[in-house]
């Protein structure tokens, strides 16, 4: 098969050694022992992962040799911690923690400013999220991270979501020539019509609406029923059920501007 040049940093992909699953193995092995060199040979066998993932980055920084040395940081932090009982594969435990040290870098390098208390609260957010992490064992929701912020879920999610670069989660993060890893591939699935944000601001708004104003607003937007059948329900006119419904929508988009 014809190797291909890819040229990042001054690194010739076409040259760097692609390490066996076997020859992974038996180097971490080895590392876990004590050995620093066979970390040397991890981190020289692994620099085309590294590579790999800049690529997508080409027009986003004007210092990819920046950019190289914080993917390498990354890819350290790894080979630190894996963890060969866990029998995952080395690529899909590293790709995260090198895409986590480049994304940071890119942030923290933007031109796009994020205000610094929204800055603050999605820290404090990240950090809660990996204690209840360890913790429980799995991921927790955003409500249960603002209710241990003793915050609004509303703000907790926008500023986590405001850290985050946009990219498409089927774009190639890594491919070997036969195991491509995906962004999909490492995302939770939770899609939803209504973005995340915006659900849980009319979650929020819908609460502290007046009972009747919230229930016919349910009914009508929800159910599909017509003003003529709540006003019989409920024992008022039409153009009562119509002022209702007007009053309740005018407060939600208020309470969500």
């Amino acid at each position: 098969m014809a190797r291909h040049k890819v040229e990042i940093c001054g690194v010739n992909t076409a040259n760097i050694k692609v390490l066996t699953n076997e020859e992974m193995v038996q180097l971490f092995q080895k590392f876990q022992k004590g050995d620093l060199s066979a970390k040397e040979e991890l981190i020289n066998g692994n620099l085309k992962l590294v590579l790999s993932i800049l690529k997508k980055y080409n027009n986003r920084t004007d210092n990819m040799d920046d950019l190289f040395q914080v993917g390498c940081i990354g890819l350290i932090k790894a080979i630190d911690n894996f963890d060969l009982s866990h029998e995952v594969k080395f690529s899909t435990y590293a790709v995260p923690m090198i895409l986590g040290e480049v994304r940071r870098y890119l942030r923290d390098s933007s031109s796009v400013r994020i205000a610094r208390s929204t800055k603050d609260i999605a820290y404090k957010a990240m950090k809660v999220k990996e204690e209840l992490t360890n913790k429980n064992g799995k991921e927790p929701t955003v409500a249960q991270i603002a209710q241990e912020l003793g915050m609004k879920e509303f703000d907790v999610n926008h500023a986590m979501e405001s850290m985050k670069d946009t990219i498409s989660m089927f774009e190639p993060i890594y491919n070997d020539g036969g195991d491509t890893i995906y962004l999909a591939d490492q995302l939770e699935d939770k899609s939803d019509k209504v973005a995340n944000d915006t659900r849980i601001a009319l979650k929020e708004a819908l609460s502290k609406l007046k009972e009747k104003e919230k229930y016919i607003i349910l009914e009508r937007y929800l159910m599909g029923r017509t003003q003529l059948e709540l006003a019989s329900e409920i024992g008022i006119s039409q153009a009562q059920i119509s002022r209702l419904e007007k009053s309740g929508l005018e407060s939600i988009k208020k309470m969500m501007q």
